[in-house]
């Protein structure tokens, strides 16, 4: 980080290219460019200026970018222990769409959608990392590259498609970015993306099967994650401990939008727009009660039986009787509190 003439900080990003290999310098240029022609969408991370200068005989690009406080990876991991709270998930959920959105109608496809690379600026989340990041062509719907191309938990299946000759082709459109948006909104509801349990091969293998049926749990369960006992020699972390007595229903509308995201046919998937629209972020002004249980009627309490010489006394009735006989038998009279607090008392 950098601070500026008025305080300000930003985020300074330091490349050493004469180590980078094509691609990497390549990508860092891309991201300029993009970033470049993003500027003024208040959803993407900002640019504001870049260079490349010569450090001890070596080129070194130096980017100063808007300094995020946090990321969205940080801020779903300190939820992981806590209950559900669909207003939080609604909030961040309509704050990511938009920023897709943004970069879709300009024919930009992201490619690298995780939490990490949203981050909150000034409380506003934002995208970053264009890195590989790419353009759509006019006259096409996907942009193909010959190396694997984000983070396998919140790959598309396409992006894994397996070309018959054997070799992987990297094929991705906007419908791409919307699968990985449905794998952090389904980590954001269970505490981990769909596949997080498999291993990377089997990862890879998974993601684009039809016949791996992916888990919509109708709980969702906090979790603690266990420290190794001091002087542990194990290499594997002990399992999480659930908080079952953190559980909470997972809403219908969440689970059928993460479902529509994470449809392995990308004809099939919802586009940005529908799920703005879809009812997660737009539940019905007067939603139904839930239905409650009446209890029978109380019989009612029968009137006690009273002699003929009795009477009902109410709280004023008893001051005043209460006052008479502490004066008649001490020979003073009661103010009106206390007589007021003695009444109460007496009466209740």
């Amino acid at each position: 980080m950098v601070t500026g003439a008025g305080n300000e900080l930003f985020a300074l990003k330091r490349v050493g290219l004469e180590s980078a290999d094509e691609d990497s310098i390549q990508g860092y240029l891309n991201e300029i460019s993009l970033l470049r022609r993003l500027d003024g969408n208040q959803r993407i991370i900002r640019l504001f200026d870049s260079e490349v200068q010569i450090v001890s005989n070596k080129r070194v690009l130096f980017m100063v970018m808007e300094c995020g406080e946090t990321d969205l990876a940080k801020l779903v991991a300190e939820r992981q222990s806590q209950a559900l709270e669909m207003d939080w998930v609604r909030y961040y959920w309509r704050q990511m769409l938009q920023a897709v959105q943004v970069i879709h109608e300009e024919k930009i496809v992201h490619s690298d959608l995780k939490p990490a690379n949203f981050v909150l600026v000034k409380g506003c989340l934002k995208l970053i990392d264009f890195g590989i990041a790419n353009a759509i062509a006019n006259d096409t719907t996907n942009i193909q590259r010959d190396h694997q191309i984000g983070t396998v938990n919140f790959m598309s299946p396409e992006a894994l498609e397996v070309a018959p000759d054997g070799m992987r082709r990297f094929k991705v459109g906007r419908p791409s970015d919307v699968w990985s948006l449905g794998c952090i909104l389904y980590q954001m509801i269970y505490g981990h993306p769909p596949f997080a349990s498999l291993s990377i091969y089997h990862k890879m293998k998974a993601i684009p099967d039809p016949e791996h049926a992916i888990s919509y749990p109708e709980e969702s369960v906090p979790i603690l994650k266990v420290a190794l006992p001091a002087g542990s020699t194990s290499a594997a972390p002990p399992s999480p401990k659930r908080l079952t007595h953190l559980a909470r229903p997972v809403p219908k509308d969440a689970i059928e939008t993460i479902a529509r995201c994470l449809v392995r046919e990308k004809e099939g998937r919802a586009t940005i727009p529908e799920l703005l629209a879809g009812p997660l972020l737009n539940p019905p002004a007067n939603p139904a009660p839930p239905p409650t249980r009446t209890r029978p009627a109380s019989p009612p309490v029968p009137r006690p039986e009273m002699h003929a010489r009795m009477a009902y006394v109410d709280e004023y009735y008893m001051g005043q009787l209460i006052g008479y006989i502490v004066n008649k038998s001490h020979g003073r009279m009661l103010g009106e509190e206390e007589t007021r607090e003695t009444a109460s008392v007496r009466f209740l």
